[in-house]
This record gives C-alpha cells, structure tokens and sequence, in this order.
C-alpha cells in the first residue's frame, strides 16, 4: 500500500499544495502593489471537513453538452472586498501590511503541515525498523 493511499499523508499533502498556491497568489497581490485598478485575490480556506461531505454526495451527470452548468461557489478565489483600507486614487487596493502578514502566516501554516509529514514518515520508519 503506498503511502499515498494513507488518509492523512493525503490530507497533508493536499495542504501543503494549497499552501504553495496561496504563496503564489500573495506574491502576485505584492508584486501589483501599484498597479492601477488591481484588487487583491486570496484563495478560499480549505475546509476538509467538505471535502469528506462532498465525497459521498452524488452529482448531477450533464447528459447534453447544451446544458447549463452551474458555476456558483466554484471558485477558489476570494476576492478583497472585505478590506478595511481604502483604496488609493489609482484604485489599488493591495495594502502591503497585510499581504505581508498574511504571507508569513502562510509561511507558518506551510512549515506546521511540512513538520507534521516528516515526523509522521518517522513513526513509520520506526515502525519498520529502518531507523
């Protein structure tokens, strides 16, 4: 059984990439700190306790290439509308405090779940006799 079959390596590791994409997506809000007219993205928190509901309910097949699907709530990203900063006269508003704040706090998070992985990989070394 590989050890990507293993519930929480696969959570963790599911982590860590949203860990890597929020990264991403924080450096682009600094680097477009003055660019006109440019807001803020972050992506949606991820909640595993959805992703467990979501796996055991039954989606609706699109039959028809004609139909309609439904895009609401699809999106993973949040926009900044919820600042608490106005926006400057260009009309950015990226306030570099709290990118920079939530970077390092990505940054944390990112190492917590990399720590988790390593030291649980330990346990199964012992647990083998490898070590």
């Amino acid at each position: 059984m590989p050890v990507s079959d293993i519930p929480l390596f696969s959570m963790l590791r599911t982590r860590m990439q949203w860990h890597q994409e929020r990264q991403k997506v924080l450096a682009e809000n600094v680097a477009n700190a003055d660019t006109p007219n440019f807001r803020t993205r972050d992506l949606k928190p991820l909640d595993f306790g959805n992703q467990v509901r979501a796996a055991g309910q039954v989606r609706v097949a699109s039959t028809n290439p004609a139909h309609i699907t439904g895009s609401a709530g699809n999106s993973a990203f949040a926009t900044g509308g919820n600042s608490k900063y106005d926006v400057k006269p260009a009309g950015n508003a990226v306030n570099l405090e709290d990118e920079m704040m939530k970077v390092a706090s990505n940054q944390m998070d990112y190492q917590a779940a990399i720590s988790l992985y390593s030291r649980s990989m330990g346990l199964f070394r012992t647990a083998l006799g490898k070590r």
